[in-house]
């Protein structure tokens, strides 16, 4: 199974892909979680503590790396565009909860120079993880599928936007569903968030067409108290992983 979650800023997209990451790894799966965020929070979400995530240097900030995969330097402004990835995952991904967290980080374009070997790590080891890893694989994206191109959206089981009640969230959903069109992506679906009552339920279905709506997510205090703690929702809000147990079963 190979999902990519996106929505805007403060939708809530990285606790329900963290969750959705614990849920199959309690079933035993091999699970990978990939963060290609900016503002990446992936691992508190996990149950990593600060300390821990304070270890973990993204792949796009290992120059050394960068530059010996793909063969680009200060000195040589040539580079590979199909750099050796397929042991990335295994080897810089850390586990917690039994599930292997590989954060990406984006590419710094501020005073930097050429960014294109950055690039070309960042789409080769997305496109590894989605095409030809066996793993169960969730990628907590930016909003918009920029980091995705043609072959990459084809190896994908589910594209999954979290929005809240509020006309910029769906926004947000209409405009992934459109750039996801002119990628040949089939279907995008919507997981409504902080839902807090039934007339925000009808505002989600008069704007999100039935066949697209996964389900909802209530406004939840747990979840809340998870965050300002820094701990994993998973292990603070029954209710909230029943719920996005039942958007799981639905998704499959």
């Amino acid at each position: 199974m190979k999902i990519a979650v996106t929505g805007k800023g403060g939708v809530g997209k990285t606790t329900f892909a963290a969750t959705l990451a614990r849920l199959y790894a309690e079933e035993g799966k091999t699970v990978l979680a990939a963060d290609v965020d900016p503002d990446a929070n992936l691992g508190l979400a996990l149950g990593f503590s600060q300390e821990e995530l304070d270890e973990i240097v993204p792949i796009t900030k290992m120059r050394k790396l960068v530059q010996e995969r793909t063969g680009a330097s200060d000195d040589n402004k040539f580079y590979k565009l199909n750099p050796k990835v397929d042991d990335i995952p295994d080897t810089y991904s850390k586990v917690k909860n039994g599930v292997k967290l590989l954060t990406l980080g984006t590419v710094d374009t501020a005073n930097s120079g050429c960014v294109c070997p950055e690039h070309v790590i960042l789409k080769r080891i997305i496109n590894h993880l989605v095409l030809r890893s066996n793993d169960v694989v969730i990628l907590d994206m930016e909003a918009g599928l920029e980091h995705l191109g043609r072959g990459t959206t084809e190896g994908m089981d589910q594209f999954v936007v979290v929005i809240e009640p509020g006309a910029r969230s769906i926004q947000t959903y209409r405009n992934v569903k459109r750039l996801a069109e002119g990628l040949g992506v089939k279907q995008v679906r919507v997981v409504a968030n902080k839902v807090r009552d039934e007339e925000d339920e009808a505002f989600i279905r008069s704007e999100i067409p039935q066949e697209d709506l996964l389900g909802f997510v209530h406004y939840n205090k747990e979840v809340i108290d998870a965050d300002r703690r820094g701990c994993s929702p998973y292990d603070f809000s029954p209710e909230a992983v029943e719920e996005i147990k039942a958007i799981k079963n639905k998704m499959e």
